[in-house]
C-alpha cells in the first residue's frame, strides 16, 4: 500500500472550542478522538488514508476502529471528502473545515505510479463537450486521476 505524503498547512490552527463548534453544527458529538481527527486534517494538506492517520493518532491510544468510524462519519457530514485513487485505499481530505478552511471544488489529484504518493492539484478544471460522452457522466460528479511520476521519482 502507498502511503500518501501530506503537507503541513501554515494557516493558525482553531480551537478545541472551535472543532466541538463544528461538529455539533453538523449533529455530531464532539469527543477527543473525534477533535484530534479535525486537528489531524487542519495541519496536514493533501488525501490522507485511514492507515496514515492511525500512524499518526494511534500513540494517543485511539484504536483502528474509532479511527475509521470517525472517518466515514465526518465524510456522510461533508466535512471530509473521500476518494479512491485506484488502489482501493480511500483517501479524507478536509472539505469544510473551521475558520474558513474549505476545500471545496472538485478536483483532480495526482498518482505517483513509482512511489505511490497522492497529491491534489487545484485550479484544475477538466470539461467534458460532445456527445461521445455518455449523459451519465455528463450529468454526474466523475472523479479525475492523473498517473505519472513525481518529481521526485522522474
Amino acid at each position: 500500500m502507498a502511503i500518501t505524503k501530506s503537507k503541513a498547512r501554515k494557516a493558525e490552527l482553531p480551537t478545541v472550542k472551535d472543532f466541538q463548534t463544528l461538529l455539533r453544527s453538523v449533529g455530531l458529538r464532539s469527543t477527543t478522538p473525534r477533535v484530534a481527527v479535525l486537528e489531524y486534517f487542519h495541519t496536514h494538506s493533501g488525501p490522507n488514508s485511514h492507515a496514515e492517520l492511525f500512524e499518526a493518532l494511534g500513540d494517543k491510544g485511539f484504536d483502528r476502529a474509532t479511527i475509521y468510524r470517525i472517518l466515514m462519519d465526518l465524510a456522510e457530514v461533508n466535512i471530509l471528502s473521500r476518494t479512491d485513487v485506484g488502489d482501493h485505499v480511500w483517501r479524507f481530505e478536509l472539505k469544510r473545515g473551521v475558520g474558513g478552511a474549505e476545500h471545496t471544488e472538485d478536483h483532480p489529484h495526482f498518482v505517483c505510479v513509482d512511489c505511490g504518493e497522492v497529491s491534489c492539484l487545484p485550479g484544475l478544471t477538466f470539461k467534458m463537450e460532445g456527445s461521445k460522452a455518455p449523459k451519465s457522466v455528463i450529468r454526474n460528479k466523475v472523479a479525475v486521476q492523473l498517473k505519472g511520476r513525481c518529481d521526485n521519482c522522474a
